[in-house]
């Protein structure tokens, strides 16, 4: 087992125990709170939420601070940028300062985005070379990958750095993310798993006889204690009760 499981009957119930959560954690803490989002269908609810009357007025936008877990080497125009897509959700809906928003610029190349997001970051946890995030959103495909850590790019997964540019030879694409060094650091790093496709692959990591180890997702082992997963019942439907 690589972390505590909790699961919700689909995927509303599971943004809205992401929103507890978030809520918990901000009222728990003093003075500035970091998030990492992560893009996909899953946590696009969880926007929808956090920018509903529900929760927009509950929340200290001012004391939040937004970051990464991933970014496509597109503009943030594109239909396809992790950005473009949370700010559509959220971010253009709700009173966040700008300089709480610390996107990768994924219209530069690779290499300098991810220097640049590399800078942002370590200017944001000034006095340690290893920022520890106070929450990780993180969502995992049915590969396994996460972030964009994918199976086959094991040599990202080692880097000491903060975040790295890969290129994704399943998508013929670049990407940049956060690597796992980073990851592992983080206060709390809860893992959005909703749908039936994503049930084998929960099954292969969290199950009784689960291979883990095989699988990037498998390999996110926090300093600070076990990661959260959180499911909807289709996605945890291979997993005994």
């Amino acid at each position: 087992m690589t972390g505590r499981v909790v699961v919700t009957p689909d995927l509303d119930g599971l943004s809205h125990e992401a929103a507890s959560l978030l809520l918990g954690l901000m009222g728990e803490c003093r003075g500035d709170v970091s998030v990492v989002v992560s893009g996909g269908s899953t946590p696009a609810r969880l926007f929808s939420l956090l920018a509903s009357d529900q929760y927009r007025g509950r929340i200290d936008w001012a004391r939040l601070h937004l970051f990464w877990a991933d970014e496509r080497c597109v503009p943030p125009e594109s239909p396809d940028s992790n950005f473009g897509n949370a700010h559509r959700a959220l971010l253009s809906k709700v009173p966040i300062p700008q300089g709480n928003i610390h996107r990768i610029e994924g219209e530069l190349p690779p290499e300098e985005a991810a220097r640049r997001y590399e800078e942002d970051i370590l200017s944001c946890f000034e006095g340690t070379s290893l920022p520890a995030f106070n929450l990780i959103f993180l969502g995992i495909g049915e590969d396994g990958h996460t972030a964009s850590l994918f199976p086959g790019c094991e040599k990202s997964w080692k880097s000491e750095r903060v975040a790295v540019p890969l290129y994704v030879e399943k998508f013929k694409s670049w990407r940049v993310t956060l690597t796992p060094t980073v990851i592992n650091s983080g206060a709390r790093v809860v893992f959005l798993v909703s749908g039936r496709s994503k049930a084998e692959i929960v099954s292969r990591i969290l199950g009784d006889k689960g291979d883990e180890t095989a699988f990037p997702a498998g390999l996110v082992k926090p300093i600070n204690g076990p990661a959260t997963w959180l499911l909807d019942q289709e996605a945890a439907e291979l997993l005994s009760k």
